[in-house]
């Protein structure tokens, strides 16, 4: 990597780590301008899309963060892509986002997608359920439901029944 690389590779992870600081902060506008920006001058770069993504949701500007975050699931760049916890988070962003928006069929794609390649996230899963329930899939978002509170409830009286549920969340129709 030349000394130019270098001085560009700097200046783009000082930027990015400053204008997630302002979010952090609570400067949620300042630092969705600067992401903005910074997205301009790399489009192809994923982590900034996904931040720029990210600052947008926080504001609720959904419609606005749906590029950004199939930009940031797209992109493969110098920089590796997303890392493993970043592509999660992206994939739950941009499934819940094309929930909130109306985009029902999308969104079950999106999140079974991340299911798929994260199968142990129990947000993942909970987002899914919720967009089959929008879907009129009402079925399968009840089981996912219930297997998901067999797996993960600390809940005394859940885990004392934690086999019923599990069995009851495969055929909820069973009589007997």
């Amino acid at each position: 990597m030349s000394t130019d690389d270098h001085a560009r590779t700097a200046t783009r992870d000082a930027s990015l780590a400053e204008a997630v600081a302002l979010r952090g902060a609570g400067h949620r506008e300042e630092a969705r301008d600067r992401l903005v920006a910074l997205a301009e001058r790399l489009p192809d770069d994923a982590e900034v899309a996904y931040q720029t993504a990210w600052a947008h949701d926080v504001l609720g500007l959904e419609a606005e963060a749906v590029p950004y975050y199939e930009r940031a699931l797209a992109a493969r760049t110098a920089h590796g892509g997303l890392t493993s916890e970043d592509r999660r988070g992206a994939l739950l962003g941009l499934g819940s986002t094309y929930r909130t928006l109306g985009r029902y069929e999308a969104a079950v794609a999106t999140l079974r997608r991340g299911t798929e390649e994260f199968p142990e996230d129990g947000a993942l899963r909970a987002f899914l359920a919720m967009a089959l329930y929008n879907t009129g899939e009402h079925h399968d978002a009840v089981r996912l439901l219930l297997r998901l509170l067999a797996e993960t409830s600390d809940d005394p009286h859940v885990r004392q029944y934690h086999e019923a549920i599990a069995h009851y969340a495969e055929d909820l129709d069973r009589i007997g």
